[in-house]
């Protein structure tokens, strides 16, 4: 008897060990989303559409305490954003945002290579849709066309020009939809606006500050009042020609992109020279995926956000407007948001 409660005790020893040591090796809680982003061929500091899509996930990440980072590529080739997404990747990030039209290759790889990566792209989407990426669009041309009517209205009689980065779909539009605003300025309020066709320019690149400025000044010495930056950093060298101009006392303007760039313009007394921007809300749409990818409700999908979602527009507060130009551009948004006012996202009859 003695013998055998010995041993019933000791297996009753060895099955409360087991268990306890099983309590022990659970698995851990699963670790938080880490959450980043890889700049296209800007830089992360473009005060434009790279700025902006990071400022929306860091500020995700800061409400929610998640680690972010982001990654500059070496280059602008496919292979350069595979790198950079795959050693984000490698580093535990598992939400990466790919702000622009040159990452739909890299997108398309990654989606396959790393089927639990959420991604978000913006300006295109991947050759094969996937249940991992969101891809974001925006109507530039209602933004381009509404800060159009904006810079006709304020300056009523004036020749204006546009300087692009890289033609691609999203600059094309703003450029379209510009011209389509002043076109609308010119026959239904009897404004004299002046486009000629030596004024609209694509640069070939996101990030060259010095071409931009290069280009202004050409422009504003042949007598443009007013240039549309829709270039990345490459716009913010025409933003600086102007500010530098009107410090000298011309009366030139520059109309930012994407983000509101009247702090680009600021120029050291209180003022700035941006008369308005034509903007696309890359911080929210940015924010809302991230926050998505978080609480567990991201899902691919192929996004599409306009005036009728207030994604697009011109800033709320334009100090170089005057009251009664941003209160009918607001009547013209309105018209725009319900259909009334279609804006063509070609070129057909446009400059090109």
């Amino acid at each position: 008897m003695k013998k055998t409660l010995a041993i019933v005790l000791m297996l009753a020893l060895c099955f409360s060990a087991f268990a306890q040591g099983s309590k022990e090796a659970a698995p851990a809680a699963e670790a938080a989303l880490k959450v980043g982003m890889v700049t296209d061929s800007g830089t992360i500091d473009d005060r434009s559409f790279n700025q902006g899509t990071y400022e929306g996930i860091k500020k995700a990440a800061d409400e929610l305490g998640l680690e972010c980072t982001y990654l500059r590529p070496i280059g602008t080739t496919t292979a350069d954003y595979v790198t950079a997404i795959t050693d984000l990747y490698d580093q535990g990030y598992r939400f990466i945002g790919c702000p622009g039209y040159l990452f739909q290759e890299a997108v398309t790889e990654t989606q396959a290579m790393f089927p639990d990566l959420m991604l978000v792209i913006i300006d295109s989407e991947p050759f094969e849709p996937s249940d991992n990426t969101v891809a974001i669009y925006f109507r530039e041309e209602q933004s381009g066309f509404l800060a159009g009517v904006a810079t006709a209205l304020q300056l009523k009689d004036a020749s204006v020009g546009f300087v692009g980065g890289i033609e691609i779909p999203a600059v094309q539009k703003f450029n379209w939809g510009f011209q389509q605003g002043i076109t609308y300025a010119n026959e239904n309020y009897g404004t004299t606006i002046e486009m000629d066709p030596s004024n609209f320019v694509y640069s070939g690149s996101f990030a060259d500050l010095a071409l931009g400025q290069q280009l202004a000044n050409t422009m504003y010495s042949k007598g443009v009042d007013a240039i549309f930056a829709a270039a990345g950093g490459t716009g913010v060298g025409v933003i600086n020609e102007a500010k530098n101009r009107r410090l000298a006392g011309e009366d030139v303007w520059a109309i930012g992109v994407d983000v509101d760039q009247y702090t680009v313009g600021d120029m050291g007394n209180g003022e700035s020279c941006i008369l308005t921007s034509a903007m696309k809300n890359v911080v929210e749409a940015a924010y809302q995926q991230t926050i998505a990818a978080a609480n567990g409700t991201f899902k691919g999908q192929t996004i599409t956000l306009g005036a009728a979602e207030h994604a697009v527009g011109i800033p709320a507060d334009n100090p170089n407007l005057d009251d009664a130009v941003e209160a009918e551009v607001a009547k013209v948004e309105a018209l725009v948001a319900d259909g009334t006012i279609v804006v063509q996202d070609t070129a057909d009859g446009l400059i090109k």
